[in-house]
């Protein structure tokens, strides 16, 4: 959060000139050195932690009631907790830098109105013992912390994590550089999940043009001036995506042997292809480097009058490698196969990306993973996944 928005909240601004020592992380508002009493009649300090709601760029009203607290639990002039505002104890991650240890629930009729009104209720809840014990003790001390601009990857504010509370789960991603080769219907769903995350830099490699067929599936909706203007694939959606994510590079662009080398300073990459000889030279040149990929697919066929398909998922790792090359990537193309010939359904291709994503989060802990599956198939008419090739 910037100071520009602070100044715009006359809420947080207002703690902030009455000497509450008010810090800013990310899309949290810490207060600290709250005076507390503990389980042994001691006057201790804490901190207070909430996160903090946005909506068209200025601070709106607290969508929660329940706030955190960093310390000991208070307690009553007896020693004994303050029951009435328990709702949980245990010590959690909430983005780098903030840690906390309780949360507390005081919910007035109608919620909140303001930061103001919930920090200052829960001080006076909390220090009330503490005051009893020593009159001057207080939660204003005038310190002014300086609340630093973090250079974030995304164009605006991912309130919608904070809210949450696993800004620190999202923090597995960041600084990972991503490569999408392919922003075909599956590709361009990648990216789409992708470009919402903390990844430090994404690379689309695509050299065909974005054309109207293209519209039907993937994901937004094309105006038919954009239609009109046949630009590249990479370029299209790279100027989408680059209103979310500050870090989008797009190379219009086929990948062959003589352009390998763009692939060398990656982390990850997603092949969303279907030219067998490409991936061969891709795969080749990945295991080299000893970087992690994922191969998307997806087998459509008509029957009489329905579609039936497979979606796959093959996954290489420096823990497991060799089953791609043992049968479960084709590195022959087949010209008769319904797929070629662009028997391709929006959903299909989403849900294709969906897997593709989700296995790369388990990859890096964002998700949890109990299979280590490193090749899966979803048979969409009898609804069923297969999960082979752990890697434990």
């Amino acid at each position: 959060m910037s100071h520009k928005l602070i100044n715009h909240s006359p809420d947080i601004k207002k703690l902030r000139n009455l000497g509450y020592e008010v810090e800013i992380i990310g899309n949290y508002l810490l207060v600290h050195s709250i005076p507390f009493l503990n389980a042994s009649k001691k006057v201790g300090k804490g901190t207070l932690v909430t996160n903090v709601s946005i909506a068209n760029n200025r601070v709106v009203k607290p969508n929660t009631h329940v706030i955190h607290f960093a310390g000991e639990f208070p307690c009553n002039t007896d020693g004994t907790i303050i029951t009435q505002i328990k709702h949980a104890s245990n010590t959690l991650k909430l983005a780098e830098g903030i840690v906390v240890n309780h949360s507390f629930s005081n919910k007035p009729a109608n919620g909140y109105p303001d930061y103001f009104e919930k920090v200052t209720q829960y001080i006076k809840i909390i220090s009330a013992p503490a005051k009893h014990f020593d009159s001057d003790v207080s939660a204003k001390t005038y310190k002014v912390i300086d609340s630093v601009e973090q250079d974030s990857v995304l164009n605006y504010s991912d309130t919608n994590s904070s809210k949450a509370e696993i800004d620190g789960i999202n923090q597995k991603l960041s600084g990972l550089k991503i490569g999408i080769i392919g922003l075909g219907g599956t590709g361009s769903y990648v990216l789409d999940f992708v470009a919402k995350t903390l990844v430090s830099e994404i690379h689309l490699f695509d050299g065909d043009k974005f054309l109207q067929h293209n519209a039907f599936r993937a994901p937004s909706a094309p105006s038919l001036e954009e239609l009109n203007n046949s630009t590249s694939k990479v370029e299209y959606y790279g100027r989408i995506y680059s209103k979310m994510h500050k870090y989008i590079t797009p190379h219009e662009l086929y990948i062959n042997e003589t352009n390998l080398g763009l692939l060398n300073n990656l982390d990850f990459v997603f092949i969303c292809i279907d030219k067998s000889e490409a991936k061969k030279l891709i795969f080749e040149k990945l295991e080299s480097l000893k970087i992690s990929f994922i191969d998307t697919g997806i087998g459509v066929k008509r029957v009489d009058d329905s579609l039936i398909g497979m979606v796959r998922t093959t996954t290489s790792t420096n823990n497991r490698r060799e089953h791609v090359w043992k049968g479960r990537v084709s590195f022959v193309d087949d010209i008769d196969e319904d797929y070629s010939t662009n028997i391709q359904i929006a959903e299909i291709n989403a849900l294709n990306a969906v897997f593709a994503v989700m296995k790369w989060k388990k990859l890096y802990g964002f998700l949890n993973d109990l299979e280590n599956e490193h090749h899966s198939t979803y048979s969409i008419n009898v609804n069923h996944i297969e999960n082979n090739d752990s890697s434990t």
